[in-house]
């Protein structure tokens, strides 16, 4: 290998984001060509993940390393959201024996690559959805070191209750957020405004009233579309005529 190439794998190397990736693009800024790529490749000094995407050898690369270069490198419009978001900002309820699967959250059409899903295919819960609008209530937080973007509590409940009671059961997310007590009125207004399922609003809008959040008294609920018809969140539930929702007795019951 001559100098200007060794100095060139050199400066790659001295600047890789610690345990992550890099795509072709990221190498070219730092002089490093399609066709000097693949010697670095056939030389062992890069490992080809899929086409323009590259890690060090011997590297264990996470998941956490692995989206915050699918974020910022290529752009991927893929967030960590729901209840992953809420337990990361300290609002997990329940301890869990099993490991929980990462929730991200991105508009239809936004897909992980092969790659990913193939490292990590048990871990992640992928919800493909446009219910709420795109980047409200998106900003980074910390995981394991990489500022990764991620749901404020104002969207991540939203999400949470999108997918509640199949990954979160109905009285879990009535007990998480019960611990949001200070959540923001003007973007809690924008997100319920923006919001595109019925169910969430009817959810968030029963949950928030039972248990007195001070929120209620910024928000105009009584104003917000909830559709018509009562609809069954679960089976056999008991239910509840301002929502016109049939749900768990233990929600119904539930003390405040």
């Amino acid at each position: 290998m001559n100098t200007n190439v060794a100095s060139k794998i050199q400066n790659v190397l001295d600047n890789w984001p610690s345990k992550g990736l890099v795509t072709q693009a990221w190498l070219t800024q730092r002089g490093v060509s399609y066709s000097l790529a693949n010697q670095y490749v056939k030389s062992g000094w890069l490992e080809r993940l899929s086409p323009g995407v590259f890690q060090r050898p011997n590297d264990e690369l996470t998941w956490q390393a692995a989206l915050s270069g699918l974020q910022t490198q290529l752009g991927l419009a893929i967030h960590v959201g729901g209840l992953t978001a809420l337990t990361n900002d300290g609002f997990a309820h329940y301890a869990r024996v099993d490991v929980e699967p990462v929730h991200l959250f991105g508009p239809k059409g936004a897909t992980l690559p092969k790659w990913f899903k193939a490292a990590w295919s048990n871990e992640f819960v992928h919800s493909q959805t446009n219910f709420l609008p795109p980047h409200l209530g998106v900003r980074k937080a910390t995981y394991e070191g990489f500022q990764l973007q991620s749901s404020a509590p104002e969207r991540a409940i939203l999400e949470l209750l999108y997918l509640s009671p199949k990954y979160v059961s109905l009285l879990e997310a009535c007990d998480i957020m019960d611990g949001l007590r200070n959540l923001r009125p003007e973007l809690m207004t924008a997100l319920l405004a923006g919001c595109g399922s019925y169910k969430v609003r009817r959810l968030f809008a029963f949950m928030a009233r039972k248990l007195d959040l001070p929120i209620v008294q910024e928000l105009n609920l009584d104003g917000l579309d909830y559709g018509s018809g009562v609809r069954a969140i679960v089976q056999n539930g008991v239910y509840d005529a301002r929502s016109q929702l049939m749900l768990p007795r233990e929600l119904m019951e539930r003390e405040n």
